[in-house]
């Protein structure tokens, strides 16, 4: 069984390699391919552009329990495959989109098939002990910190050349790894695991409701839901929070960047293998939630670009958490319903991304107006906050769910 077992594991880390590659690739590109095809200016392409962010995260939002589903009735192989061959035609309609409206429609596509995350994570829980799912996670962590390093600088290279060539590449990418899973792939998911397809997963929103009958891992949940909507502080405002308050140019915050994708690549690929063991899940995720606040307070009390650049340590630091959060929900949840409790995660995480962006960058906006409280790093400040009470909320509940050992 070993050989198949890692077998899967590599194919879903050079998925995971790849998506975040094809992700970070067209990021470089999209302002200016929004520009050339509406003839508007940066302003008027960024409001077209967080538009689509949020028609990508909303698709994601609703068809992930739906993912979750169907790897959970059909298989993790065929979910996978689909979801791979799918995007790689999504590419060439973006590659190929002849308006703003084609644009949108593959982002929303995109945005469905991107639940096919979903279906990786529950292929790791499928293939990995309960003591070896917390190295796993961080493995994927890993991979997708490189392709986030790897991906806009390809993009920026090859966007180039020209406007489309990245979506080219990407759709390559895409076929390519699905012909490779297609001989090499096993099936993960046990015959005896195999669950019932519910149709109530197509309600939007459903996700939400499904969350409540994991009780004993309800608090993780929040706690999880929290902390990826104060990360949104980050995601939404740091070009505009190190332009406004350092005067940092597009090079330093390319530098800050890579930064934060090698040490990310770091903590999840080789530091949770070495203190997972030590810590133990519960207490990963403690001290993870403490250090992700260390970090979020010191970039919103940072007097200078210098301190701001230190920050990152303690922040990339708490990424031991994830892999030890994401071991203790899927170790409380049936192996039949793996792939059911991945797509409840990553809707909460999705929803994240609909609202956060609206929310941190309002705070942003509101601090820096004239006329207001100057606090530019107000939106940061409100991070810490978020991230303290999921420090609070997964401590309580662990320790009421008896998850938790002192």
């Amino acid at each position: 069984m070993k050989a198949p077992k890692t077998a899967g594991i590599n194919f879903i880390l050079v998925t995971v390699l790849i998506d975040a590659i094809s992700f970070g690739i067209v990021i470089p590109v999209f302002p200016e391919l929004i520009k050339t095809m509406q003839g508007c200016n940066d302003g008027q392409a960024a409001v077209i552009t967080s538009w689509m962010m949020a028609s990508f995260a909303i698709a994601q939002f609703i068809f992930s329990p739906v993912q979750g589903s169907l790897s959970d009735r059909f298989g993790r192989r065929p979910i996978l495959l689909a979801s791979l061959f799918g995007f790689g035609l999504d590419y060439l309609l973006l590659a190929f989109a002849p308006s703003i409206g084609w644009l949108f429609a593959g982002r929303i596509i995109a945005g469905i098939l991107g639940a096919s995350y979903t279906t990786a994570l529950a292929y790791v829980a499928d293939v990995s002990t309960d003591e070896d799912k917390a190295k796993n996670y961080g493995k994927l962590g890993a991979a997708f910190g490189l392709g986030f390093i790897l991906g806009p600088g390809i993009g920026g290279l090859l966007g180039e050349m020209h406007l489309k060539l990245p979506f080219i590449v990407c759709a390559i990418l895409s076929l390519v790894n699905w012909l490779y899973g297609l001989f090499i792939l096993p099936e993960s998911h046990k015959p005896e695991n195999v669950m019932r397809f519910e149709k109530k997963s197509f309600i939007p929103g459903i996700s939400l409701v499904q969350a409540i009958q994991y009780k004993k891992i309800l608090g993780l949940m929040l706690s999880f839901f929290l902390l990826y909507l104060a990360a949104q502080a980050v995601m939404t405002n740091w070009s505009f929070y190190t332009i406004h308050k350092f005067q940092w140019g597009t090079t330093q915050i390319g530098i800050s960047i890579t930064v934060v994708g090698l040490m990310v690549a770091f903590v999840q690929g080789f530091l949770v293998r070495k203190v997972n063991p030590i810590l133990g899940n519960h207490r990963s995720v403690t001290v993870g939630l403490l250090l992700y606040a260390a970090g979020m307070l010191g970039f919103g009390l940072a007097p200078s670009g210098f301190i701001m650049i230190i920050a990152i340590i303690p922040y990339c630091l708490g990424g031991i958490n994830g892999p030890a959060m994401q071991a203790m929900m899927s170790n409380n949840v049936s192996d039949n319903e793996q792939g059911k409790l991945q797509g409840v995660i990553t809707s909460l995480q999705s929803l994240t991304s609909i609202f956060g962006p609206l929310l941190m960058g309002g705070i942003f906006e509101y601090f820096t107006a004239e006329g207001h409280i100057y606090f530019p790093g107000a939106a940061f400040i409100t991070g810490a906050a978020l991230i303290l009470a999921a420090w609070i909320i997964a401590l309580v509940s662990m320790k009421k769910q008896g998850i938790y050992r002192a």
